[in-house]
């Protein structure tokens, strides 16, 4: 029977090189005080500009805004090892991640100054794998529709080349702020 040393083992470390990452972020709550009197489509534009914070889930996993229109948004990421899963390929959950963002950001890009959205459903299809070092992918978000109690939207994630790595489609709640 094998078993595995917890990872805070110091044989463990020194055999794999343990690497280390340092996250900042912004406190959220101060940045969605900031963008309660804009249009989703003005807070968003003010967020990729660097006007006001990003998402502290964006800092996270290394995903930025990189474009916002009305009904669209594209995130671009530059996947390093730090989001691989234990078999060698970057991890769903990034890919759900960014899809997800991509997808509300766009409901969001619709929405009056005073309203929000949350997610409430998504389904993502995974289509190929990724790997960490290969250059920026892209989520790219669009409504196919917009309502006054959710919106609907689907994304896709794709590499350098354009190849689609992941879809998505999402439902979102809208909130009153």
């Amino acid at each position: 029977m094998t078993t595995f040393p917890h990872t805070n083992d110091p044989d463990l470390s020194a055999a794999h090189g343990v690497r280390t990452r340092t996250v900042r972020w912004h406190d959220p709550l101060a940045t969605a005080e900031l963008g309660r009197g804009l249009s989703g489509r003005d807070f968003l534009t003010k967020w990729m500009r660097g006007d006001i914070p990003g998402a502290p889930m964006g800092e996270l996993m290394g995903f930025r805004l990189v474009d916002v229109a009305e009904g669209e948004v594209s995130f671009a990421c530059a996947p390093d090892e730090s989001v691989y899963n234990p078999i060698g390929m970057v991890h769903g959950g990034l890919a759900c991640t960014v899809l997800d963002s991509a997808a509300g950001c766009a409901v969001h890009s619709t929405l009056p100054a005073g309203f929000g959205y949350s997610s409430i459903e998504i389904k993502v299809s995974f289509l190929r794998p990724i790997q960490a070092y290969k250059g920026d992918i892209v989520a790219r978000g669009w409504v196919t529709k917009a309502g006054k109690r959710a919106g609907f939207a689907e994304a896709d994630l794709r590499d350098g080349h354009g190849t689609v790595l992941a879809t998505a489609s999402s439902t979102c709640l809208i909130v009153a702020r």
